[in-house]
């Protein structure tokens, strides 16, 4: 398929899948006798793959250090292995933080919604209060 079918179903502009095959990216893509790059879905797995892991917020210098070993077969295996196991911690870190700073934030909708519920039924805490002497 041409770049932009390519470009349709990554959800990505010609001119960015340009770019990240210039920077490397993603892999260098075939190209006809017309010099017309022809996206295979191996380069669609390669796209999808270098959007994902942007999106979980691995540098591009990251990435395209893993592209480049992989243009080395499996004599970079190890190397390759090494970099994903290394962003798996650095994401793993990043997903406890998350999941703290959730915590606190449902502590404090639930402070809200106690003192919104206070404000709005005044009757009921003059009665708590009451019942508590």
């Amino acid at each position: 398929m041409n770049i932009t079918e390519a470009g349709k179903l990554t959800s990505l502009t010609p001119n960015t899948l340009r770019y990240y095959e210039r920077i490397g990216l993603i892999p260098p893509v075939a190209r006809n006798k017309g010099g017309t790059r022809e996206y295979t879905s191996k380069d669609l797995c390669w796209i999808e793959f270098i959007k994902t892991m942007r999106s979980a917020g691995l540098s591009p210098e990251t990435l395209i250090e893993y592209v480049a070993l992989s243009q080395l077969g499996d004599t970079s295996l190890e190397a390759r292995k090494d970099i994903l196991e290394l962003q798996r911690e650095v994401l793993q870190e990043k997903l406890e933080f998350i999941q703290q700073t959730l915590a606190r934030i449902d502590i404090k909708i639930e402070n809200y919604r106690t003192d919104i519920y206070q404000k709005n039924h005044p009757l009921q805490n003059q009665k708590q209060e009451e019942a508590d002497l």
